[in-house]
C-alpha cells in the first residue's frame, strides 16, 4: 500500500474535468491547526479553498490557460491528527511519494508548520520561496518546536538557508531578527514591496534556481485584502502586490506550493477566493 492511500481520504471536493489525461497538478489538504496560537480554526481551510475555486471564473486568459479544459487531481485530505509530528511524517512521507509522480504538487493547509514535512520532502537545490507576515523563526513557541512559529527555524538547522528567500515579513521577535541576520536569509522587506520593487528583486533571486516550491501564508496580505487567518497583522501588502511578486515567477518552475493559514471562522469570503485565485495562478503558470 502507497502512502497515499494510507494517509489520504481520496475524497475529491475539486470540480475537475473527469477524464484519462495527464493531471497538470495534484493537489491535497492537510486539516491541521493544533499548534495554533491565536484564532485556531485553519484546519477547515482546504475545503474552503476547494468551495471558492469551483465557483470563481477559471479561465486565465493572461497565461492563455482555461483551467476548466485540463485535468486537477484532488487526492482529498491527509488523515486528520492533533499530533504535530505525526502531521510532519505522514506529510513528508506522502509528499515524498507524489513528488515524483506529479508535475506540479498544491498542497492547502492548515497551519504553516505543514511546510516542515512538504519542502523537505524536495532536493536541498530546490529554491524556497516564502510569503508571511512573520520569520516564523523563533526557537520555540509555547512550549514547543514543531511549531507554526518555529517551522522555518527547523528547516535552516537541517539544510542552510542558502536556497531560501523570504518575501513580507513585518512581525517578528528579536530572537528571530538575531537568528535572521547570523543565517544570512536572503528577505525582500515590506518597505520594498510598497516601494514597488518586489517582482523585481524576486526574479532576480530566484532566476538561478531550476525548481521553486513555493509557500503563500495569506497572513502576508494585510487584513483589509484577508481578515479570514489565523495571526493576522495590520499594514500588510495588497493582493495586488502579492499577484505582481507570484506573477514574477512565471518563467520559473514551480514544483510544489502551498497555500497556509486560511481561516473561514473569520473570513468573508474575500481571503477563500484570493487563495483561490491564487491557486489558479499557480497551476496557470506551470502548463506550458
Amino acid at each position: 500500500m502507497s502512502f497515499s492511500d494510507l494517509y489520504l481520504t481520496n475524497s475529491p471536493k475539486l470540480i475537475s474535468p473527469s477524464d484519462n489525461s495527464e493531471p497538470v497538478a495534484k493537489l491535497f489538504g492537510i486539516p491541521f491547526d493544533s499548534t495554533h496560537s491565536y484564532k485556531p480554526g485553519c484546519r477547515f481551510g482546504p475545503d474552503v479553498i476547494r468551495d471558492a475555486f469551483n465557483n470563481i471564473e477559471i479561465f486565465m486568459p493572461e497565461f492563455g490557460v482555461d483551467l476548466e479544459q485540463v485535468n486537477i487531481q484532488d487526492l482529498g485530505n491527509l488523515e486528520h491528527t492533533v499530533v504535530a509530528q505525526n502531521m510532519i511524517d505522514m506529510v513528508r512521507k506522502t509528499t515524498s511519494e507524489l513528488k515524483d509522480t506529479s508535475n506540479q504538487l498544491i498542497i492547502l493547509g492548515g497551519e504553516h508548520s505543514l511546510t516542515y514535512g512538504s519542502y523537505m520532502s524536495y532536493p536541498k537545490d530546490t529554491g524556497y520561496v516564502v510569503f508571511d507576515a512573520h520569520y516564523d523563526l523563533r526557537d520555540e513557541y509555547a512550549g514547543t518546536k514543531l511549531s507554526h512559529a518555529a517551522y522555518l527555524r527547523r528547516i535552516i538547522e537541517e539544510r542552510g538557508s542558502e536556497n531560501i528567500i523570504h518575501v513580507g515579513a513585518r512581525a517578528y521577535v528579536k530572537e528571530e531578527l538575531e537568528f535572521l541576520t547570523e543565517h544570512n536569509v536572503k528577505t525582500i522587506s515590506d518597505s520594498e514591496i510598497r516601494i514597488g520593487d518586489g517582482p523585481k528583486l524576486l526574479q532576480k533571486m530566484t532566476e538561478k534556481f531550476e525548481n521553486l516550491y513555493v509557500s503563500i501564508d495569506l497572513d502576508v496580505l494585510d487584513p483589509a485584502f484577508a481578515p479570514g487567518v489565523g495571526n493576522p497583522e495590520a499594514i500588510g501588502i495588497t493582493s495586488r502586490e502579492l499577484y505582481d511578486m507570484v506573477v514574477s515567477l512565471k518563467n520559473s518552475r514551480i514544483k510544489a506550493a502551498d497555500i497556509v493559514e486560511l481561516n473561514p471562522t473569520f473570513d468573508n469570503g474575500s481571503t477563500a477566493s484570493l487563495a483561490a485565485r491564487l491557486m489558479s495562478i499557480i497551476i496557470s503558470m506551470n502548463i506550458k
